[in-house]
């Protein structure tokens, strides 16, 4: 569903995690790929999940495949991405565009793997 882009970082590259037990916890194991995103700017494409009511959202969760129940997450930790937007991001139904800083979760407590602060709407 997504249109290919060349100034986006794929979903491809983010769902390459795999997973180990520690301390009777799943933890991810992430790539080298992966780690070199930690604290860098970047562009991601993918649908938006909001956690709140409104047509603006500041905090959302980007996915790489489109929702098909409000109840229901599209995949794992690995094919979502927690926005935290600077600038008010339209909601759409439609793939959306975001960049900002994106960081890598090693021991996050809601079992997020990634998140992305001070996010803007790219077109």
């Amino acid at each position: 569903p997504l249109k290919p882009r060349t100034d986006v970082v794929a979903w491809s590259v983010l769902t390459d995690v795999k997973t180990t037990l520690q301390n009777k916890r799943i933890v991810p194991v992430y790539p080298a790929a992966v780690k070199a995103l930690d604290q860098q700017k970047i562009r991601l494409q993918g649908f938006m999940m909001p956690l709140g009511p409104g047509e603006q959202q500041r905090h959302f969760l980007l996915a790489s495949v489109p929702l098909t129940c409000s109840f229901c997450t599209p995949g794992g930790p690995e094919s979502m991405v927690e926005v935290k937007a600077k600038t008010p991001v339209r909601y759409s139904l439609e793939p959306v565009v975001v960049e900002g800083k994106f960081t890598v979760l090693p021991n996050d407590p809601y079992g997020l793997y990634y998140r992305m602060v001070d996010a803007v709407p790219v077109k």
